[in-house]
């Protein structure tokens, strides 16, 4: 503990140290005397002045007062509205006033303003300058002409100069306007014309010295001066506090050596130029609060810098303090959560700054709003992703880990506790079945049964063998066909219980296609004699991982959740049951209340019931049993949405659970369940949803110039799918011996799925989803197969992971696979039923045409022949018989064939092809 202690202590000094050797710092020369005159705007807040924005009397004091210390004049851009008050006052605190008039498309406004700035200029002995409009030729708003006219006019009515403000380019191109003012009062931003702001000031001396030229012995003023604090960048102009006060301080430097006149854009910062761009809002050297954004002399610096980096080691310590509750961590494994969770720490100082230095209409804030919203959880699973990397490759081996090498301790002598082995079947190939049963009966454990209960498959084809096999099998195999269960999977395993021995401890589920190793039992049941145990969980295996390139990346992934997630789940005894392999005893079964159908994971469903008791799980990634893969993509996408909207189901059932003093769940499997909800439901998605916010954001920021936080926003999603990336490729390497093809493959499988699976999961469109949540409103389930859109609509079919092995079994279905072969013997490309507009009948027995077809693979689900039909032996069978290759393996069988009209094959036929493939 003292030495992660001091690891914790390193870490934070090294956090305070990059913020030292991180810190902005640069000299600039020193200004100490007054500004020859700044722009000042008596509008404060966001309100537009046009709308509801008019200035008082106090508040107009106030800001003159400030600025009575930095500047000796001000100059104005309206001499109505409330802005015919400040020359008066500016002469209480001795400020020269600049009066302007502003100028439009509108005559009234502009006669209003002519006549105000008038008489404000006879009335004041301080204003010393007229303006009359303000980039009025840039904005099109006024042609020269008119322009001029205007100047002659105030010019015959007031003693003091008169002129215009215009870009520096306006009065280059426009002689006449130059000829017919006192002086040239240009606007030289150089953040406009995307220049950086170390050339900033260089540039606006080229461009008074080009004036300068082109109008000897004109008065030539820079009217306009200054860079923003904040806002996005235009090009190669960065706006921000530190190069606002660099770019400033040098050009009053160079001005006041060469003698120039200027104002400073402007005083005050003004939250209601939103209509200026993104920088708008922020040009004054004065926040709205009314305090100094930098420092005159001295080094330039950021003045928050103590705060925020108080705040970012502050979340850094606090993030890091979990790490002494680990369980004997090493000092590498703490080194990378504490630098974790101090980068983490450094996020949210820069998250406090933007907010802290911004101004925010509704849009921006409501934006910043949801996308912290969003970020959090997708910072707390990078976190915790990052976390596992550091349990794994840092961290001190499993501990918990049942190992088939290192036996159960403290085991009573003689202890076979009696195990009841359920196995639900939904129409299940039946030689597939039968396996499954064999492998159970050479199980090594001398005290057990096997409960088979084949649920809503009324076709006997598919149970009476099945019924036939359990009792050649012995009285150790029980079988029961349920004809009419209501509520699925559960709904059958209810049943089963209720066939259950009386003396049974120990229940074991298992899915129809598993064929287990005989010491499944024999291995795992003596982790029962502790009786705080309460269930033992065995990951997946599939025996079809090189049937196809798909199928090899598919068994890459799903290892990577057996070997790696739970591994570490386990550590925190907080497992996901899945179902299949999975021993449970009763008396926890019991106490949980047994198997529930108002959600679709039934099996994880129970799993955390168990725990939230008190149980303690165990788990083993040693494989004591191999079943099948989905036969497809489109299967195995159709599974991960089922698991995705199960676990939303869960989340809404049991998070009252996760509260203080509900369940008896401890803060590591709080932890382990919220996290692997978060990573499981919204982790890529979430960064999908971020990023497509900022997409959306874009045509905002290029037509309506408003901007946001696009790199708060953008670099964490940048830096949470390098950590994904990492975790996925590190995790494999240390746990998972697959090779990098097949690795690469399995990161591809499972980013394409997450947000497929997550947001066909919210949506809740999965067939079984419409009927759980008839069953639940109390509408007969029938009715839901008559649903448009679900799944094919009036076409009765399975859950999505069920529903192509039943369509195999009782039709023979257009196949993407076999599309060659239909095509060679003059079929249409049929449509899949229940798909697109018009639906296609069913395939009908007459439709069969004899073809050549390979010997199938015995192990893979897809090759196992319906119950007194042919198998569909249709794929590869062309290229073979034409290249050739038949050496005794072909076999008769039937394709799909348009127009045929042979007769169907009779059922002594179906039975001897049957009888062939058996023995042959």
């Amino acid at each position: 503990m003292r030495v992660v202690a001091a690891v914790l202590l390193l870490v934070s000094a090294l956090h305070a140290g990059l913020w030292g050797v991180l810190r902005d710092k640069e000299p600039a020369p020193d200004f100490r005397g007054l500004l020859p005159s700044v722009s000042y705007a008596p509008f404060e807040g966001s309100a537009h002045p046009d709308i509801d924005n008019i200035p008082t009397v106090e508040k107009i004091r106030a800001d003159l007062k400030t600025l009575s210390t930095m500047t000796r004049a001000i100059r104005l851009y309206s001499s109505t509205g409330g802005v015919e008050l400040v020359p008066a006052i500016a002469a209480e605190f001795g400020l020269k006033v600049t009066v302007g008039a502003w100028i439009d498309k509108d005559k009234d406004r502009n006669e209003r303003e002519i006549k105000a700035a008038i008489e404000l200029a006879r009335k004041n002995s301080n204003v010393v300058g007229v303006v009359v409009g303000n980039e009025v030729i840039y904005r099109g708003e006024q042609k020269v002409e008119d322009l001029i006219d205007m100047i002659k006019k105030v010019k015959g009515s007031v003693r003091v100069p008169v002129t215009t403000g215009e870009i520096w380019n306006i009065w280059r191109d426009n002689p006449d306007l130059a000829s017919n003012v006192d002086f040239i009062a240009a606007h030289v931003l150089p953040y406009w014309e995307n220049f950086r702001s170390d050339q900033a000031v260089d540039q606006a001396v080229d461009r008074y010295n080009l004036l300068r030229n082109l109008f000897p012995g004109k008065r030539i003023v820079i009217a306009e001066f200054g860079w923003p604090s904040q806002g996005y960048n235009l090009r190669n102009a960065d706006p921000g506090p530190f190069q606002q006060a660099l770019t400033l301080r040098n050009f009053v430097s160079r001005a006041e050596a060469i003698g120039m006149e200027y104002n400073i854009v402007e005083a005050i910062d003004q939250p209601w130029k939103f209509f200026e761009g993104g920088v708008g809002p922020y040009w004054g050297i004065l926040n709205a609060s009314r305090e100094p954004k930098f420092a005159w002399t001295g080094p330039v610096e950021n003045p928050d810098y103590w705060k925020l980096m108080t705040i970012a080691l502050l979340v850094g310590v606090l993030l890091s303090l979990p790490i002494l509750r680990l369980q004997q961590p090493t000092a590498k494994q703490a080194f990378l959560l504490s630098a974790t969770a101090n980068g983490v720490g450094a996020w949210a100082a820069t998250v406090f700054a933007f907010w802290n230095g911004h101004y925010f209409i509704f849009g921006s804030a409501f934006a910043l709003t949801l996308g912290m919203i969003l970020l959090v959880p997708l910072v707390l699973i990078a976190m915790a992703r990052i976390d596992e990397i550091a349990a794994v490759a840092f961290g001190r081996p499993p501990q918990r880990l049942l190992a088939k090498s290192k036996p159960v301790e403290n085991v009573p002598e003689n202890y076979y506790p009696k195990v009841s082995i359920h196995i639900p079947a939904y129409f299940e190939p039946v030689e597939m079945l039968k396996q499954t049963l064999d492998a159970l009966s050479r199980l090594n454990y001398p005290n057990y049964e096997c409960v088979v209960i084949i649920n809503n498959t009324p076709d006997p084809a598919f149970w009476q063998p099945i019924q036939d096999h359990c009792r050649a099998l012995g009285e150790r195999f029980k079988f029961i066909n349920a004809e009419k269960v209501q509520g699925f999977k559960a709904g059958a395993l209810r049943i089963a219980m209720d066939r259950t021995a009386v003396d049974a401890e120990i229940i074991g589920i298992l899915d129809a296609d598993y064929v287990v190793d005989p010491d499944w039992l024999k291995d795992l049941v003596p982790a029962f004699a502790d009786p705080r145990v309460g269930l033992v969980q065995a990951p997946q295996e599939h025996r079809d991982g090189d049937l196809s390139i798909m199928h090899y990346i598919m068994n890459g992934e799903y290892a990577g959740f057996f070997d790696i997630g739970m591994v570490q789940r386990n550590e925190a005894n907080a497992i996901i049951v899945h179902g299949t392999m999975c021993l449970i005893r009763r008396a926890a079964m019991d106490m949980a209340g047994g198997w529930s159908s108002d959600t679709i994971c039934e099996d994880s469903d129970l799993g955390l019931a168990i725990q939230e008791l008190g149980w303690v799980t165990h788990y083993t990634n040693h494989r004591y049993g191999q079943g099948l893969l989905p036969d497809t993509y489109e299967a195995f996408k159709k599974q991960r949405h089922r698991w995705a909207y199960g676990g939303l189901q869960i989340v809404k059932k049991h998070w009252r659970h996760f509260l203080p003093g509900r369940s008896r769940l401890t803060p590591d499997q709080k932890r382990e369940y919220g996290l692997g909800w978060l990573n499981w439901l919204g982790a890529e998605s979430l960064g999908v949803v971020v990023a497509l916010l900022n997409l959306v954001w874009v045509p905002i920021v290029a037509f309506a110039d408003i901007a946001i936080p696009d790199k708060i926003l953008t670099l964490p999603i940048i830096g949470a799918f390098v950590v994904s990336l990492a975790h996925f490729l590190s995790m494999y390497r240390a746990r998972v011996a697959i090779k990098p093809g097949q690795m690469l493959g399995a990161m591809i499988a499972a980013m394409s799925v997450t947000v497929d699976g997550v947001a066909r999961g919210r949506a809740g469109t999965d067939h079984r989803a419409h009927r759980l949540r008839a069953h639940l409103q109390g509408r007969p389930v029938q009715d839901v197969d008559r649903v448009p859109g679900v799944l094919g609509g009036r076409d009765r079919r399975p859950a999505p992971d069920r529903r192509r092995r039943a369509d195999r079994l009782q039709q023979f279905p257009a196949d993407h696979r076999d599309l060659h072969l239909r095509r060679r013997a003059g079929a249409a490309k049929p449509a899949v039923p229940g798909r697109g507009r018009h639906r296609h009948p069913r395939a009908q027995p007459h439709q069969l045409v004899p073809v050549l077809a390979r010997q199938r693979d015995p192990h893979r689900r897809a090759d196992w022949p319906a119950p007194g039909r042919p198998a569909d032996p249709r794929r590869h069978a062309a290229s073979r018989a034409e290249r050739g290759q038949a050496r005794g393996e072909l076999t008769a069988g039937w394709l799909l064939g348009a127009g045929e009209t042979s007769a169907p094959p009779s059922h002594r036929q179906r039975s001897e092809w049957i009888a062939g493939r058996q023995s042959g």
